[in-house]
Parts: C-alpha cells; structure tokens; sequence
C-alpha cells in the first residue's frame, strides 16, 4: 500500500532544553474558565459548566520563545487569548506546560452564535494555536497559580492569576474524558482571563505564565 499523496510531518512542539519535539494529536479548548472574562463576554460565572471546543492540530503554530502569525483572511476582529497550555504524555499523565494563544476571529464567531452554529470558522483555521516550547513538569512541578498575563506592544492587556480558573487542570481533564477518552499527544488550552481584544497586523504580544519561560507573538 502507497498513500497517493506525500505524508506530511506531524505537528510538533519544542521541548524546552532538549532536541526532542511534542507530537500534538489533538488540540481541546475550554470555552469558559475564568469569571472575569465570562463576565466581559456577557456571561454569568454562577451558572457556567465546562464547555469545550476543539482545533485542530494543524491550526498550530509553534516555536521555542517567539513566533510570527500571519493575520488570517475572512475577519476584521481578530482576538488574542492567553492560556496555560496542558500537554499529555504516556498514559495520558501531564507531561508539561506552555503558554498558548487562543487566537479567535470574533466577528465570525459572533455570527455562528447567533446562528447557533459551531465556532469552527472563528476558531480553527491555520494560526489559531500559537503555543510555546513545552517545559517538562519535572522542571516545573505541578502549576496550580501563579500569574498569567498578556502585553500588546508593551501595555498590559491580560493580567490573572491560575488560581482564578473555574476548573483546574485535573478537573477539566476529568470532564474531557466524559466525552472522549483523552490520548498522549493531546494538549489542552485551559482558556483565559478577562482582557481580551483585537490585534492588527504588527502588533507584537508578550505572553507570561508563572514558571515558564516568556512567549512572544508577532502578527505580520
């Protein structure tokens, strides 16, 4: 058997300190996982439940400390969202962390909720995943809190802390797998703190996550 066409390299992430790469399976989002931006977005925290979308791995874009997006077509609303990104290793335990930007078209998502259509066209699309290198939690230890934060050319936009999230890492993985059993190579965005905003074509945004290196996102 020969594939008709050529097999493309898997999508990967750096490993920090190390040559090896993360293969990525699949990509899983939490929609709502911070009061403050439930509120920003209209939402009321008392009564949120886990809710999860999905990108996928090829809508990744990845580096060690830096990468460059390139602005994506169909949308004049073009979000950042700064997350702690959770990667899974062998036996689905967390092999380590990076630093993701949720990256949304929010005028297309808008018009999908109103619709009451999926999110994909606002959320999955080639860019949407910026992540960092992933740092092994052998370094890092477990990240329960600590800040998380996003600059946009230097002023502060997004500023949290881990421990403000709804659900914890253990626990939205608890509920993922109610849906689909999770599977190493898989990496979850744990979603984001209130701030979030449009960006345009040469902005450059300085993502922090406590006990993780700095990130940098340029849009070009």
């Amino acid at each position: 058997m020969s594939y008709v066409l050529p097999i493309w390299t898997p999508p990967s992430l750096d490993v920090s300190g190390t040559t090896d790469v993360f293969p990525v399976r699949r990509i899983h989002c939490v929609a709502k996982n911070y009061d403050d931006h439930i509120r920003e977005m209209g939402g009321d925290p008392n009564k949120v439940k886990p809710k999860f979308f999905s990108k996928s791995a090829h809508s990744l874009i990845s580096g060690t400390d830096e990468v460059s997006v390139q602005y994506p077509r169909a949308t004049s609303n073009f979000h950042y969202e700064v997350e702690l990104v959770v990667a899974l290793g062998q036996g689905c335990e967390i092999f380590g962390y990076g630093i993701g930007i949720d990256f949304t078209k929010r005028d297309l998502q808008a018009v999908a909720k109103e619709s009451g259509m999926p999110w994909d066209t606002g959320k999955n699309f080639t860019g949407a995943a910026a992540v960092s290198q992933i740092t092994p939690i052998a370094q890092t230890g477990e990240i329960l809190e600590g800040k998380i934060a996003l600059s946009v050319n230097g002023g502060i936009k997004q500023d949290g802390d881990l421990s403000q999230m709804i659900y914890n890492v253990q626990e939205i993985m608890q509920h993922l797998n109610e849906y689909d059993e999770l599977l190493p190579g898989d990496i979850i965005f744990t979603g984001t703190p209130a701030g979030v905003g449009a960006v345009i074509q040469g902005d450059v945004m300085d993502c922090e996550v406590a006990g993780l290196p700095n990130f940098k996102v340029r849009l070009v």
